[in-house]
């Protein structure tokens, strides 16, 4: 709708300001229902980058590894299909379709909540694999430092922005967790968050926070 990149840095730090604000109030979190239905990737809008979305049938069982090459360091993430399939099978599916590769981290925190997103090609804030798919939530979710979670626009919005935490942050479980990052890649993302914010736009890391590859394993 023509917003101007500082506009939409002011509604995302709306939307984020705990990485809530665009939830509907009122609502009760539902049981998840991971273990039984198959996955839905309905197709949204117009991709970041093309891509196909996932396979309906996801893997249900052991772990998964994807590991980024980032211009600070290597940050490995593990995450279990058991608890979180439909968003592990997608985030698999855009590792392989080489969806993340030579993108850029486009948002930090470091007030109130301490996070760093990733994940939009754009790196505006506002771009997606054009398709989105349900939240995989237990209600007891919590966001300590290490924590992987997906990003959202609201219940059932997610795509393939994600944010890693970078220190304990409360949040409502309401962005589903989907993984962890070691020690080592802990420290990785917190050598980015001690930069800072870039004072102009106030989302930006100052840090080169970009992601050269991403491969499974």
């Amino acid at each position: 709708m023509g917003w101007t990149r500082r506009a939409w840095a002011l509604a995302m730090i709306v939307v984020l300001s705990a990485v809530t604000g665009c939830a509907e109030d009122g609502g009760t979190t539902e049981a998840p229902t991971n273990q039984a239905r198959s996955c839905e990737y309905p197709t949204s809008r117009t991709p970041a980058r093309p891509v196909d979305p996932p396979p309906s049938e996801p893997a249900r069982t052991g772990t998964a590894t994807a590991t980024l090459e980032m211009a600070a360091g290597t940050v490995t993430i593990t995450m279990d299909r058991a608890k979180t399939p439909c968003t592990v099978n997608s985030f698999e599916s855009l590792v392989q379709q080489q969806f993340y590769d030579d993108t850029r981290c486009h948002r930090l925190v470091d007030t109130g909540i301490f996070i760093l997103q990733c994940g939009d090609p754009s790196a505006v804030g506002t771009g997606g694999p054009g398709y989105t798919f349900d939240d995989e939530l237990t209600g007891s979710e919590t966001y300590p430092a290490g924590t992987v979670a997906m990003a959202n626009a609201g219940p059932n919005t997610n795509g393939s922005q994600f944010f890693i935490v970078w220190a304990d942050t409360q949040l409502d479980p309401k962005y589903t967790v989907f993984g962890t990052v070691d020690p080592a890649s802990l420290e990785v993302i917190q050598q980015i968050a001690s930069q800072g914010v870039d004072g102009v736009d106030g989302v930006s890391p100052i840090a080169d926070a970009s992601i050269k590859t991403v491969v499974m394993g």
